[in-house]
């Protein structure tokens, strides 16, 4: 049950993450990173089971240098967890989709 996956970039990043409504997940990726490759379908999963709530989407750092740098990206993949506008959370590297999934729920409430 895979859900909607936004493309974010630099053009509608700020209307997209920053003025959301609802909370949301911006996966920080490239195409050559591998451990970007293995987190991208724990991520389409997940904008399934919480569609609705939390607004999940990817941006390509190699296209988007610009955000990335906004956000002090060093290491990828990156997950940032936004509410209200404002960064919430971050995990940096792979992790289990357990642990994905609390930090998930402790952002929605």
């Amino acid at each position: 049950m895979a859900g909607a996956v936004v493309e974010f970039s630099e053009t509608n990043f700020d209307q997209e993450v920053t003025k959301s409504a609802t909370p949301v997940l911006v996966d920080m990726w490239a195409a050559w990173c591998g451990p970007c490759r293995m987190i991208a379908p724990m991520v389409e999963e997940l904008a399934g089971k919480y569609q609705g709530k939390m607004k999940m989407g990817k941006l390509n750092v190699d296209d988007h240098p610009q955000v990335a740098g906004q956000f002090r990206i060093m290491n990828i993949p990156t997950l940032l967890l936004f509410k209200g506008g404002k960064e919430v959370d971050r995990i940096v590297g792979v992790v289990p989709k357990e642990e994905l999934t609390r930090r998930i729920e402790q952002v929605i409430g």
